[in-house]
């Protein structure tokens, strides 16, 4: 039954990581006002009777996030008979669930607020990135739901790499943060991509005082990221060869591949299949941290 709750855990991590993406699909495609300015109601209707386009996208998102809080109460309750109230699943659990309703909530406030669809103001960047941030919360304590089934007597402290750990995961989380902006940015203006000489003449013009916030900030994000992305190949490799064997060689893998990934998504304008991909690719990474983050106690 635990090896089952464990399959069950790590499928339901990745449907939380799969509605995120959904999540952010609603955005690229302009579709949060979809339902109007009504939840959890959608347009005044619990089923909608004349949807456009725009509408199903953000009703579908609106039934898989739903669908979250059910499937977070049947693994707690699940967790709960396997382990007790005290067993680290189980609390691993009973947090997912609460990071679950924080992010309907924050759903919600963008709908109800109107910070959706074309909307450029300061507060919904700031409302994305607390978003984006929940996301991070919440799937770490989906994959620690999963981790502590499988190893339900793993200890649970601080560890000789906690400087290295936490660094890696505050840099991972301030990056996330302006990555959060920069597609906020990419969505509502749009850019082209650059031709040979052209970039140094494009990046100038945005950051130009004339440039919308979103567009001077976008300059943020690849620099950042270049930046941790070199620091947790280094750490990755050190926490292989110290603590946390092939797990950290995973992550390693990815933080290469999520440079290229960026890389690429800068150099084709970030089209929207392209943030998909990019922005999975960094949840991915993000549990690979979190999972070297536990391995590494068992050293």
């Amino acid at each position: 039954m635990n090896r089952s709750f464990t399959r069950i855990a790590w499928l339901f991590t990745a449907y939380l990581v799969g509605v995120i993406l959904f999540g952010a699909w609603v955005r690229i495609t302009h579709s949060g006002a979809g339902c109007g300015a009504h939840w959890p109601l959608c347009d005044g209707e619990i089923i909608p009777t004349a949807p456009s386009l725009e509408k199903m996208i953000e009703y579908t998102h609106r039934l898989t996030s739903g669908l979250c809080g059910v499937f977070g109460l049947g693994i707690s309750a699940w967790a709960w008979r396997l382990f007790g109230l005290r067993g680290k699943a189980t609390i691993a659990a009973l947090i997912t669930l609460l990071f679950i309703i924080i992010e309907g909530a924050i759903g919600a406030g963008l709908v109800l607020a109107e910070l959706v669809a074309d909307d450029t103001s300061a507060a919904r960047a700031t409302v994305i990135v607390l978003h984006l941030t929940n996301t991070l919360m919440l799937t770490a304590a989906g994959a620690a739901t999963a981790y502590f089934s499988q190893n339900p007597h793993a200890p649970f402290r601080w560890t000789e790499q906690r400087g290295l750990l936490t660094m890696m995961g505050l840099g991972f989380i301030v990056v996330s943060m302006s990555g959060a902006i920069t597609a906020l940015g990419d969505t509502l203006f749009p850019v082209q991509a650059a031709e040979h000489s052209g970039l140094l003449a494009q990046v100038t013009n945005e950051l130009s005082a004339t440039q919308h916030f979103l567009v001077r900030l976008r300059i943020i994000h690849p620099i950042l990221a270049l930046i941790l992305g070199g620091f947790m190949i280094w750490a990755f490799d050190h926490l292989r060869e110290h603590t946390a064997g092939k797990i950290a060689l995973v992550g390693m893998v990815l933080s290469i591949s999520q440079i290229g990934l960026g890389l690429l998504n800068v150099a084709l304008a970030a089209p929207g299949w392209m943030q998909l991909i990019h922005l999975g690719m960094a949840q991915a990474l993000w549990i690979g941290l979190v999972l070297t983050g536990w391995r590494a106690q068992l050293r």
